[in-house]
Parts: C-alpha cells; structure tokens; sequence
C-alpha cells in the first residue's frame, strides 16, 4: 500500500512527465505539475506557472503548491530542453542556457524542494537524465553534460541528506516514443532501434514506472542510484 503524498512534477505538461503526472495521479498522490504557461497538465492535477531558469518563479509554483496541496514530498524534476549543434558551430549561449534550464534549474527547484522535506525527515527527489549523459551524442556536448551533471547532483545531496529520510535517485531514459522521437526521419529511427538491445524505443510510462518505484514506500533504501530505462542502449555505462 503506498502512501498519498503531495507530489510536484516539472514539466509536467507533455511527454513524459504527463506520464509521470498521470501514473501518480492513479496512484492516489495528490499532484501538482509545471509548465510555463500554467496550463496544460493531466486531469486531475494542479497545474502552475514555473520557469526554472527563474529563482522567483520557483519560489512562487512552490508557495502555489503548498497552499494547495500541502509541502511537497516528492519531486520529480523533469524540466528540460535541448539544443542541438556540433561542437565547432556550438555558441556559448547554446552551451549554457541548456545547462541553465537541464542542471542549473534542477538545482532550484531541488533546493527549494528540501526545505519541507528536511522538515517533514522525509522526502524522495527523482532527477530526470538521459541516457546520453553517460552514452555522448553527436551535436549534443551541452544537452549531455547537462544530463551527466545530475548523477553527481543526486549523489551528493544522498551523501548530505540521506540521514534526514531523503533519498535522491536518478531516471535515464533511452529513445522513448514521443512527438519528439516520432518527428525523426523513418531511417534515422531504424538506425537507432538497432542498436537498442531491445529493438524497440520504450514508452512514456516505462519511465513513469520507475519513476512511480523511486518514489515508493518500498524504496526507501535506494539512493544515489542510477537507474537506466533504455532497453540496455547504455550498458556498462
């Protein structure tokens, strides 16, 4: 049996935190989502207006939450963007506005996260990766290191927190069918179902699943893991 918490997903508008939103929402949690413009959440969701690379937008979702909802108890920090571009054609500003948004804004929201938890002696963090991030892609040096960067950031808030019933755990997802991953060319898709183990890309609610665990009763003694949802694309990595 697991018990209903208050649960706060970012960019819980689309893709796959909807998914995420959704199943703990079947789940009996009382959920509240993200999105830029306060819109556009799952049924049965509280959806608020947040954008992550903005300290004070934080601050404001979070009170919207907590008035609401209660304190949040899980957080599942989904937010995120890409832009795409070799190295030698990359811009500063295309390295660092992903990293702003992927790592930087992940850090906002988790710090404004454990203010309730280290209260409450419990808490469970869920950071959204990738499989590039221990994997590499071509054209995706920021995306990539924005997503290998949330590894260390889960493990040091374990080292720091776990004590206080927090645990903070990482998702890398492998190709999921999105809109995302269904806009690729026929052959580009074929090429990468190849190399899946699997031979299939996964589904939004593969990563809504581990998700789901990771924030579960039955998970308390997990922490600083990662936890790869890819079909066996990023083994041994």
């Amino acid at each position: 049996m697991t018990t209903p918490r208050t649960v706060l997903v970012t960019g819980g508008n689309r893709g796959i935190g909807r998914a995420v939103a959704e199943r703990f929402v079947s789940e009996g949690h009382r959920v509240a989502v993200t999105s830029r413009s306060g819109a556009g959440g799952p049924e049965g969701t509280l959806t608020v207006a947040a954008d992550v690379t903005d300290g004070a937008s934080v601050e404001q979702a979070f009170a919207a939450v907590e008035a609401a909802l209660g304190p949040v108890e899980i957080l599942i920090a989904n937010a995120g963007i890409t832009n795409d571009q070799l190295l030698l054609r990359m811009s500063e500003d295309d390295f660092t506005s992903v990293l702003d948004t992927n790592l930087t804004g992940t850090f906002r929201v988790v710090k404004r996260a454990i203010k309730g938890m280290m209260r409450a002696k419990f808490g469970r963090i869920v950071l959204m990766s990738s499989v590039v991030g221990m994997y590499g892609q071509v054209g995706q040096v920021n995306y990539s290191s924005s997503k290998a960067g949330l590894v260390g950031m889960a493990r040091s808030i374990t080292r720091e927190l776990g004590s206080r019933g927090i645990t903070a755990n990482v998702i890398a997802p492998g190709f999921i069918a999105t809109d995302m991953t269904s806009g690729l060319a026929e052959d580009l898709q074929a090429e990468f179902v190849k190399a899946i183990p699997a031979a299939r890309f996964g589904s939004v609610d593969d990563v809504a699943a581990a998700a789901a665990f990771l924030a579960s009763d039955s998970a308390a003694y997990i922490s600083g893991a990662l936890v790869p949802v890819d079909g066996g694309l990023g083994m041994g990595h």
